[in-house]
């Protein structure tokens, strides 16, 4: 099989667990919103949904059309780069448990989680985004998609962190 094909399978893995995520993120949000949650951020959220599946649709077209060759060493390691950013990310799911979902919707009256990855880092699953925004191009040699997608998603990590932090200092109000 081309690496062209494992390298698809990959991103159609990863393209199903975004799917997953979708699936809890629209349960967690009904939990949030029966018991009073409030949504912020709006605005941006549709440019976050353009630009996740244009890293997807991105890497799978660079590496379809240009033919990449990355080198074993960068393909396996970037590969397990990616499997440690889902690692992370489902840590930071489970952590959250019903608070957890795609949207910026805090609950009143819940305190900020201080537990799991949270111990460490405000926002821990932003850095899974990071690690495979790079990562999971590189591993088919898609250099220009893991360029694009990291410069975008810093500008809108900038907006989207922003407004999370202005939504639970609300809670610690």
């Amino acid at each position: 099989m081309s690496s062209e094909v494992w390298f698809t399978v990959l991103v159609l893995l990863v393209g199903v667990e975004r799917l997953a995520e979708l699936v809890v993120s629209k349960r967690n949000a009904a939990w949030s919103f029966e018991r009073g949650g409030v949504e912020t951020g709006l605005g941006h959220f549709p440019a976050m949904v353009v630009l996740h599946t244009a890293l997807l649709v991105g890497a799978l077209a660079e590496v379809w059309l240009l033919r990449p060759e990355p080198p074993s060493v960068l393909a396996w390691s970037m590969l397990a780069l990616v499997v440690a950013s889902q690692a992370l990310r489902w840590w930071c799911i489970a952590t959250l448990g019903p608070r957890w979902n795609t949207r910026v919707i805090v609950v009143p009256g819940l305190a900020p989680v201080a537990a799991g990855p949270y111990r460490w880092l405000s926002h821990p699953n932003y850095v899974a985004v990071v690690v495979e925004g790079v990562a999971l191009p590189l591993v088919g040699g898609a250099w220009f998609t893991a360029i694009v997608f990291t410069l975008l998603n810093a500008a809108l990590l900038r907006v989207r962190i922003r407004v999370e932090n202005q939504a639970l200092a609300g809670l610690a109000a």
